[in-house]
């Protein structure tokens, strides 16, 4: 059922989410919901609708079924994954070959596919529910939970499930004031990185005496294997929304604008659709539902420049400027957009808004630790079995969600470290697993919570090749403005290339952590000043693995090329033709059952034979080349 098109009063919206919701709980009709944000498209998601349509349609059960396609539902690795409702069953990698056959067996005959049900990569155990399966029993899915209950594109479905309903509240019975103290009674702190106190910058911004006042949604995600705020945006696009209009109430702003990555096409694309609804509805625009409160969005598409997360460097690059940060402060609370206050959150954090305001602070003051509060999302990469979005109350251990959410490490393999907060962030070692994720703990651990990445590693990882990757990253993303970072990122990178290639020199160890203590005091913004975190981290955790770089010529992971040779193990060789295979370059010889060999000629160390081999039959050795050069010396 369609609410009203155009809403002219408070009642009127409140009137039209409770024919939403009871619209919602009158339709008994069965569903089946495909998850198909990115990466379920990516995995073929969309494939998968057009089976079951034509699935449904055979059966004849097309007017009888509904199909409700949704954003990401945060079990990546499960993707494409189906919801049977109400039979309560998650189907997992599902080929759209198998439409046929849950219309038949499970729509039809109330047969479960067992095929299809999750099983655990450790246990063997099948779990029906979604509940049961380990992913998703830990984690208490506050912002994202609905995902899985609605079409992004959809006003309606967001309604049914009492959506601006907060907004309604606001807006009939609260004062601006009275929003900032229930958000400073929450505890809610930004979830982009510095956690900085929300209603603090709110009541900043509020007070000042500049008009026009703005507010930014900050969606220029750009951590490596980070896509939380993508997966929000794409899945509940209008739950942001209305965070921002009710942040926008609060401090007196005219318009919001959202800053977001030209390379999240779906995100855009959501994102557009949903504004353009709210204008629709009357709830965007001049004299918002009779209230006097007049607000807008805007959306404006980032070039991919990581510093463009900062957020003096966002807004110069909203105005047309070169994106750089400037000196704080002023603060952009004080001075922001053209010279306005202006309260930039990133998308997380503007998703939790409308969940303390329609809860209460109190109630969400309740979840978490005593000063980190709610609950906090993490894309979970890397060497894990389970990938996917974590969302777990503050305080939740590295453990907790590596082995129990996470799954644990692939293959059997041991777990080396956890990398958070982006390429900003810090390596932690496996004595910091019981470390609970609060902002706090981490910085004194030499991490940061940062928006929420989360990179794990086994013990085939090498760190020092980890800082150089990141450091790469950053030498690469920098600015140029600051001399500390421009010059000290490329020098950081210099010394951790020599040190990988075995040229490393008694003294650079030392050298190193100087210069990353002078990026870090003397650079102007976020990105200099945590941009020597990868190397303190694993200088702090992992130094003796620098030393045996530097002093033995030799890397312990065999990960560094210049430092190792690829050998066949005669005892371990079961002659099964995996790493021939995997050979770009074809200098594997031994046919079928019998022991191979490597042609060290030709090898270029790619490390393609010691991937494919599951019998631990390829060893990584130091380099013989190495060990004559040093006899030379």
């Amino acid at each position: 059922m369609k609410a009203p098109l155009k809403l002219k009063t408070v009642k009127a919206l409140e009137q039209a989410i409770e024919v939403q919701k009871k619209a919602r709980q009158a339709d008994k009709k069965p569903v089946l919901t495909v998850s198909a944000g990115t990466c379920g498209q990516a995995r073929g998601a969309l494939k998968v609708v057009e089976a079951l349509q034509g699935a449904l349609k055979k059966a004849k059960l097309d007017k009888k079924v509904r199909i409700r396609v949704t954003g990401c539902h945060g079990f990546c690795e499960a993707e494409p994954n189906v919801l049977v409702h109400p039979h309560d069953l998650f189907y997992q990698k599902v080929d759209p070959a198998k439409a046929d056959t849950i219309v038949l067996e499970t729509l039809k005959k109330n047969r479960v596919i067992k095929s299809l049900l999750y099983k655990d990569p450790v246990t063997g155990k099948t779990a029906p529910r979604e509940k049961a399966i380990p992913f998703y029993k830990k984690q208490r899915r506050v912002v994202l939970g609905d995902n899985a209950l609605i079409d992004p594109t959809q006003i309606d479905d967001y309604m049914a499930i009492g959506g601006y309903g907060a907004l309604a509240k606001v807006l009939s019975k609260m004062t601006p004031e009275g929003v900032i103290a229930e958000v400073k009674t929450a505890g809610l702190r930004g979830r982009g990185g510095a956690g900085f106190p929300t209603g603090v910058k709110w009541e900043m911004a509020r007070s000042q005496k500049g008009s026009p006042k703005y507010i930014i949604c900050n969606a220029d995600e750009g951590d490596p294997g980070a896509y939380m705020d993508r997966s929000l945006l794409e899945g509940n696009p209008h739950r942001v929304l209305e965070g921002m209009l009710i942040g926008g109430f609060a401090i007196g702003a005219c318009e919001g604008i959202i800053f977001v990555r030209d390379e999240y096409p779906l995100a855009v694309k959501h994102v557009g659709l949903a504004v353009e609804e709210l204008r629709k509805r009357g709830l965007l625009g001049s004299d918002v539902l009779g209230t006097g409160f007049s607000f807008d969005i805007r959306i404006v598409k980032g070039a991919g420049a990581f510093v463009c997360g900062e957020e003096t460097a966002l807004i110069a690059s909203i105005e047309g400027l070169v994106g750089e940060p400037r000196q704080r402060p002023p603060f952009p609370a004080e001075k922001g957009l053209n010279g306005k206050p202006t309260v930039i959150n990133n998308v997380e954090t503007w998703g939790n808004v409308p969940i303390v305001l329609g809860k209460g602070g109190a109630w969400y003051a309740r979840i978490g630790t005593e000063k980190s509060k709610g609950t906090k999302i993490f894309s979970l990469v890397g060497k894990i079995n389970n990938t996917g979005l974590v969302e777990v109350p503050m305080g939740t251990t590295l453990r907790e969600i590596i082995f129990d959410i996470g799954g644990g490490i692939p293959a059997g393999r041991k777990f080396k470290a956890v990398q958070t907060g982006g390429p900003s962030g810090g390596c932690l070692p496996t004595s910091k697993l019981d470390l609970p994720i609060d902002y706090e703990s981490l910085t004194a651990a030499s991490a940061i919570m940062g928006s929420g990445g989360m990179i794990v590693m086994d013990d085939k990882t090498c760190m020092v090749d980890i800082a150089k990757y990141f450091l790469n990253f950053l030498r690469d993303e920098s600015c140029g403005k600051c001399v500390s970072c421009r010059e000290g990122t490329q020098r950081m990178y210099e010394i951790v290339t020599r040190i990988s290639e075995g040229k490393g020199k008694v003294g650079d160890i030392e050298l190193l952590e100087e210069l990353a203590m002078a990026v870090k005091d003397a650079s102007m913004c976020n990105l200099g000043i945590t941009a020597a975190n990868p190397i303190l981290s694993t200088l702090r955790y992992f130094r003796r693995e620098y030393e045996a770089h530097i002093k033995e010529k030799r890397c312990p992971a065999g990960v560094c090329k210049s430092l190792i040779r690829f050998t066949v193990l005669p005892d371990k060789c079961t002659g099964c033709l995996a790493c021939k295979r995997a050979c770009p370059n074809d200098c594997i010889h031994g046919t079928l059952r019998e022991v191979h060999n490597i042609d060290q000629e030709k090898c270029i160390k790619c490390g393609a034979c010691y991937e494919a081999c599951k019998f631990e039959a390829v060893e990584a050795q130091r380099d013989e080349a190495i060990v004559i050069l040093e006899g030379a010396k």
